[in-house]
């Protein structure tokens, strides 16, 4: 009696992928959507804000936030309160953390966090989101390999992102800031995260890829020990990302896409 053949497996690689990985985990700011800098502009408008006040009060000198290097450095992809954290921290500035109930215009991390947040929301509103049109085609082609995706961001304003973006319905699973916090994981650049999602789609940490324009989130992949780290280089650090634990780097998706 002859034998049944097995279906071929899909060959990966036309996607720039190991034959082994399963899964695709994509952030979302800054790979699938051009709301990096979005992001970017809210936190210099948050603490442009804050830096005047607390100059004109103690008469030191006025240093703004510069919208590239302090944003990859000290908040790009990092839960809100960690990059507020981290900001202030290499200002030597002091804060009370205060709580997640704190209005937007309480001088606490929270606070600080909240305000940000509430102009990163006005701009989504008033600009609308884009998504990058070479990434949307690696998505839905990744689809059509029947890998399992997930989308993980540190914003608690991710579904509405992907909504205006129209990326809605493309993942199997979604790891943001709401999911962070009520399950208590670490923000990237701890890897907890990605293993969420990981988990989430049924797969190993082998097993799949990740995809990151921050430094934050390639360390983050690096250090869950993922099959790939795939660095994205929207604003010239590719060298950055691979000395940060990317294995490979491309300025957009679709280049990783043989035949495309």
């Amino acid at each position: 009696m002859a034998s049944q053949s097995r279906p071929a497996r899909v060959d990966r690689s036309s996607l720039g992928l190991p034959f082994t990985i399963e899964a695709c985990l994509f952030d979302l700011d800054g790979v699938l959507t051009q709301t990096a800098k979005v992001h970017a502009q809210a936190w210099k408008a948050m603490f442009d804000a804050f830096l005047g006040k607390l100059a004109a009060a103690s008469g030191v000198e006025f240093r703004p936030f510069d919208e590239v290097s302090d944003y990859d450095r000290y908040v790009d992809g990092k839960p809100r309160e960690d990059g507020v954290r981290s900001f202030l921290a290499s200002r030597e500035i002091d804060l009370p953390e205060g709580s997640e109930q704190d209005p937007p215009g309480a001088e606490t991390i929270h606070g600080l966090g909240n305000r940000k947040d509430r102009l990163f929301v006005q701009l989504i509103h008033t600009q609308g989101v884009e998504a990058y049109e070479g990434s949307v085609r690696y998505v839905h082609a990744a689809r059509a390999a029947a890998l399992k995706l997930a989308v993980v961001s540190s914003s608690k304003n991710c579904t509405e992102v992907l909504r205006a973006a129209r990326l809605e319905g493309l993942f199997d699973a979604q790891v943001d800031g709401n999911i962070t916090h009520v399950r208590g994981l670490a923000g990237k650049p701890a890897p907890d995260t990605y293993l969420e999602a990981a988990r989430m789609l049924g797969a190993t940490p082998a097993q799949g890829a990740v995809y990151e324009d921050a430094l934050a989130g390639v360390e983050a992949g690096r250090a869950g020990a993922f099959g790939i780290v795939i660095g994205v280089d929207r604003v010239g650090q590719a060298a950055a990302l691979r000395e940060h634990g990317a294995d490979v780097v491309v300025r957009d998706l679709a280049e990783l896409m043989h035949g495309s």
